[in-house]
């Protein structure tokens, strides 16, 4: 898991002066100890809008945020589900663009091609939020069909391997095992439990009359059970059955018919090979969605950070934004020494620390502080 925080600071006279200020005091300059890792976070000159729409769309962008989160997780681990056996493949599928997850929020640019930033807010916010939901409707649509050929061919193959009490028969018998075509002879397949397969040897010519004598043959067994074949009268099936069951031996409903034995055979290698044929395919999917998915999120994250420092610092836009990577068990001392930097800029008396943070005491974000703070947690890298 990595934690990321995306601040913005009042740009003081310039924004370098802004940013270089942030950096004396977290990321080790002038002999002050790392608690952070920081970069710029590029954002461009955005279309302002009026206060109004401002407020109104860091309510929405705050929706927006949840699901892009929410979307990338699903994605992601998906993936990881598809994956299977291969899952210690994931972190390296998990991209943005070319890029690392890490390297694309330590460089960050805009993406003027797909969000122009001649576009409102407004649109740039609606651009972003429908590409989120085509993917997430996708993702169901394309999920739902390979899981369907998965669970499918995992019930053949469970029938196929399980126990002999539930597997299909089709797959351990052969032609020779019974007698077909007879008017008074039937062969029967009986699971009897190992540990009771002396004594079946000794009984099974008694359970009822009508049954042929010698003709118990063991066929298969698993580790739990002897699959047997025994030939019996017709006119006894129902008898023989019951007796067998007072006996703990389980009688298997089962005619041998040899288009049947094949069909379950070509099913079973038809699901394998429309499984492999999807799997490539839904892979590339995957892999690409949730690289937009993750730019898409990013931008949602830029998208905050610019309505907020707006609503917080005022016009004309002059703000310093960076992405800031807490040393380990320095997150406190980070929090502590951000708050003690930036102290002038609470004029509300809400600052909070860590041990008493106080949920929405700000417009779309976790927790009040002097400066705009976004948390951005990458829990899916190494799932």
């Amino acid at each position: 898991m990595s934690e990321y925080w995306i601040i913005s600071v009042p740009g003081e006279k310039t924004a370098q002066q802004a940013w270089d200020r942030l950096n004396k005091a977290t990321s080790g300059q002038g002999g002050n100890n790392v608690l952070s890792h920081n970069y710029k976070f590029h954002i461009p000159e955005l279309k302002v809008g009026t206060l109004d729409s401002l407020i109104g769309l860091s309510n929405d962008l705050g929706k927006i945020d949840t699901f892009a989160e929410t979307v990338c997780k699903k994605v992601a681990n998906y993936m990881g589900d598809v994956l299977e056996d291969q899952r210690d493949r994931l972190s390296s599928l998990l991209k943005a663009g070319d890029m690392t997850l890490t390297n694309y929020l330590h460089h960050f640019q805009w993406n003027l091609a797909k969000y122009p930033v001649k576009q409102s807010l407004g649109n740039l916010c609606d651009i972003i939020s429908k590409s989120l939901t085509q993917v997430d409707g996708d993702l169901r649509t394309k999920s739902q069909s390979y899981n369907n050929i998965k669970t499918n061919l995992q019930n053949m193959e469970r029938k196929a391997t399980g126990s002999l009490l539930m597997r299909n028969l089709g797959q351990v018998v052969k032609r020779e095992d019974f007698v077909l075509d007879s008017e008074y002879l039937q062969t029967l397949l009986v699971a009897v439990p190992l540990h009771l397969a002396d004594e079946w040897e000794k009984k099974y010519e008694t359970l009822t009359e009508f049954v042929v004598p010698k003709s118990a043959r063991l066929i298969y067994q698993d580790e739990e059970y002897g699959l047997w074949g025994v030939t019996i009268f017709k006119k006894v099936l129902e008898e023989f059955k019951y007796n067998c069951n007072r006996n703990k031996y389980f009688v298997r409903d089962f005619e041998y018919k040899e288009q049947d034995v094949h069909s379950d055979k070509d099913q079973i290698n038809k699901l394998m090979s429309e499984k492999k044929r999807i799997l490539g395919p839904l892979l590339r999917w995957l892999k690409v969605s949730f690289s937009e998915v993750f730019i898409a999120w990013v931008h949602i994250k830029a998208l905050l950070v610019f309505v907020e420092s707006v609503l917080r610092y005022g016009l004309p836009v002059n703000f310093q934004a960076a992405v800031l990577q807490p040393q380990k068990k320095q997150q406190k001392r980070l929090r502590d020494t951000l708050n003690t930097l930036y102290c002038n800029l609470d004029s509300t008396g809400l600052t909070v620390t860590e041990e008493d943070s106080m949920p929405g005491l700000s417009l779309g974000m976790q927790e009040y502080f002097p400066y705009v703070f976004f948390r951005m947690v990458l829990e899916f890298e190494h799932q």
